[in-house]
């Protein structure tokens, strides 16, 4: 196979090194196919030009445009995913390893993609309640957060080149951040490929993106304040990246996720007739296997009860066995090789430093087969299993990771000693005890929280549905405490935070409406002529108001509505029963009240608002009697725009409506937010 040399790609444009560089090599047979440098390219200027270019184009997006922009690379890249299998299968990657790599990482566009519901159609995020910081409420404070103005600089590990990327890319491009991606140089062959369909796309705005397939050295030389930098590898390299002199001057966030010795329990309720004892089995073999135990989630460490250590060794040791190792491109193959000879040696050092004070009872380093390929030349190592009958003595297995398809057996005589030995491993990223004792899931995870990031409960009535164990989400924190990096991924909202600056706002309730354009209770309110019903949703400004006219409540209208609800709780209907509680008399139910208030405020004809679409939140804040009359406030306190699902679907936003419902002196006695369907024009 010839020689390829991967591109660059900085400030807008493909850039060949004039020299070639590292040499990659297949993973299967060991021939070279790939060269890749950066020599020539100036990092300084590509973070200029990623400040300058991207960062603005980004920012003048909306959170749902760039929302939407993630959607279509998303289903832009997951039409060309044959392409990218092909090219997996270099690293040693089977089809189902390269499922998580590459179907892994678009899936991620897409869920941040469908995240954008979950922030305004605006360029910032109004963060948190209001704080009032007055008696008379005329001074009050808030947050907001916007776009960072710097740019995301992305080290990744060589084990996910599609997902490691686009995992990191969805959330910092959701936030409005430019970002420079450094794939691991071992395997940037597949990453280069994928980041050229996304340049092709001409999905993203010019200078949203560059990519370094070569040695970044010296890049953090130029980071700034405002810049964030992400790194996934090693945690020597990330400490020593962390404490770079730049990086400590211009306070930039460093978010690390280092690989850790994961662990994964046998509860102490399981015995080998129970389902729960399969699904463990089926947890480790799995975890040891897939993408070759190249993953930093990867299960390391195998806790078990004492007295069913043999048991977990004999029906492991016949799991593995049925492993096929070879060339993933071959049927029936279920395991390839390590990303690359490099790797290969890497592990095979390790395993021989914890053989010193363990022993392989599964496996074996030199006696194996493998189908379709040369084991010498390819990068190929078997399963192998050490078994620890000291773990608390012999510490090794709790210190070195093998990163490749190693793990240890270790006993435990209770629980307070399993989850002192999850623990040692000095904060992971994921662990896991397979339980059906819901006590003894409780007692884990509380006692063992602090020292990971991530710990799946595993019994008979989640297995079938679960992700597994070393699979992480989009919509919860990647990360762990101590050796794990103590760094947090995705989560959701939460990630898309990372890439946001949170400022402090403080002024009139009038001024703060007007600056995040949700209306602040207390502000100015604007009467119009025409009733609030009557507009379609663009016409409608925050702090348009409607001020009803009045009602005076009833003990007849606390007993109709009783009768229609079917609420007769004893405070509404029993006069009699009320010593000892907080209220007079009879008092009328909230519901009513708010019932009343829709009828007060509601204008009745067909007009542009289509349905009621829920309430956010009440409050009743005062009792409200016989005799007592109520008048209602109902004013727009936000506009959520809704994107047409179809051409043929009605054109549509939500409106949030303060519903403030006060009584003769002013005071209220309810408070709620109400949304409604709100048609926009020339729909009719």
């Amino acid at each position: 196979m010839s020689v390829t040399q991967l591109k660059n790609y900085a400030e807008g444009k493909w850039v060949t090194a004039k020299k070639e560089g590292d040499v990659l090599y297949n993973a299967i047979t060991g021939d070279a196919i790939y060269t890749a440098s950066s020599e020539g390219l100036d990092f300084g200027s590509m973070m200029h030009y990623a400040r300058k270019v991207g960062g603005p184009a980004l920012r003048k997006l909306t959170f749902h445009e760039r929302g939407r922009m993630l959607k279509a690379l998303a289903m832009y890249l997951l039409e060309r995913k044959e392409y990218f299998y092909k090219i997996s299968t270099l690293s040693g990657a089977t089809r189902a390893d390269s499922w998580i790599d590459i179907e892994g990482g678009i899936g991620n566009l897409f869920t941040y993609a469908s995240l954008r519901r979950q922030f305004p159609n605006e360029r910032f995020y109004v963060d948190g309640e209001v704080a009032k910081l007055s008696k008379n409420n005329t001074f009050i404070g808030h947050h907001i957060m916007v776009p960072r103005e710097g740019v995301a600089i992305h080290i990744n590990a060589f084990n996910f080149p599609v997902w490691g990327m686009l995992e990191k890319i969805a959330v910092n491009l959701l936030a409005g951040v430019p970002a420079i991606v450094k794939p691991a140089t071992l395997t940037s062959y597949l990453t280069e490929a994928v980041f050229e369909e996304i340049i092709k796309s001409q999905i993203l705005p010019e200078g949203a993106l560059q990519l370094i397939c070569g040695s970044a050295r010296g890049i953090l030389d130029t980071v700034e304040t405002q810049d964030v930098v992400t790194f996934t590898g090693s945690s020597d390299t990330g400490r020593s990246l962390k404490s770079h002199p730049r990086i400590l001057s211009e306070a930039v966030s460093f978010n690390l996720e280092a690989d850790s010795l994961n662990c994964c329990v046998l509860g102490p309720d399981v015995t080998t007739d129970m389902p729960e004892f399969d699904i463990f089995i089926k947890e480790v073999s799995r975890e040891m296997t897939v993408k070759t135990g190249q993953k930093c989630t990867a299960i390391r460490r195998i806790i078990v009860p004492a007295d069913r250590v043999e048991d977990v060794q004999i029906a492991l040791g016949k799991r593995l066995k049925g492993t096929t190792i070879g060339d993933p491109t071959v049927d029936g193959v279920r395991m390839g090789p390590l990303a690359g000879i490099s790797q290969r040696n890497e592990v095979r050092e390790k395993v021989q430093q914890l053989a010193k004070s363990q022993q392989i009872v599964i496996g074996s380093l030199d006696q194996f087969e493998v189908i379709g390929a040369d084991k010498e030349k390819g990068a190929f190592l078997p399963p192998l299993v050490f078994l620890n009958t000291e773990p608390f003595t012999n510490t090794d297995c709790h210190n070195i990771e093998a990163f490749g398809p190693v793990s240890t057996i270790m006993p435990y005589n209770d629980l307070e000693e399993a989850m002192e030995l999850a623990k040692m491993g000095k904060g992971s990223l994921v662990g896991s005890i397979i339980t059906a004792d819901d006590d003894v899931a409780a007692d884990f995870v509380m006692g063992t929280a602090t020292m990971h990031g991530r710990i799946l409960v595993l019994n008979a009535e989640c297995a079938k549905e679960s992700t597994g164990h070393g699979s992480p989400m989009p919509l919860l924190v990647h990360g762990g405490p101590g050796r794990a990096g103590g760094g947090e991924e995705m989560g959701g909202k939460r990630g898309v935070m990372h890439y946001l600056h949170r400022t402090a706002i403080q002024g009139s309730p009038t001024t703060l409406s007007r600056i995040t354009r949700v209306y602040q209770q207390g502000g100015k309110q604007h009467e119009t002529e025409v009733h609030p019903f009557r507009k379609h949703f663009e016409d409608l400004e925050v702090g348009d108001t409607v001020i009803t006219h009045k009602h005076t409540v009833s003990e007849t209208d606390i007993t109709n509505f009783a009768n229609v609800s079917g609420d007769n709780f004893y405070a509404h209907m029993d006069a009699t029963s009320l010593e000892g509680t907080i209220f007079e008399r009879r008092v009328a139910h909230g519901y009513f009240v708010l019932s009343k208030a829709a009828g007060l405020f509601v204008d009745p004809k067909k007009g542009p608002v289509l349905l009621n679409y829920g309430i956010d939140e009440a409050r009743f804040t005062k009792p409200v009697y016989p005799g007592m009359t109520i008048g209602v406030k109902l004013t727009v306190k936000e506009k959520v725009d809704q994107e047409k699902r179809s051409e043929e679907d009605i054109a549509k936003g939500i409106v949030k409506w303060l519903v403030d419902v006060y009584d003769e002196t002013g005071e209220t006695v309810a408070i709620a937010t109400i949304l409604t369907m709100v048609k926009k024009r020339n729909q009719d």
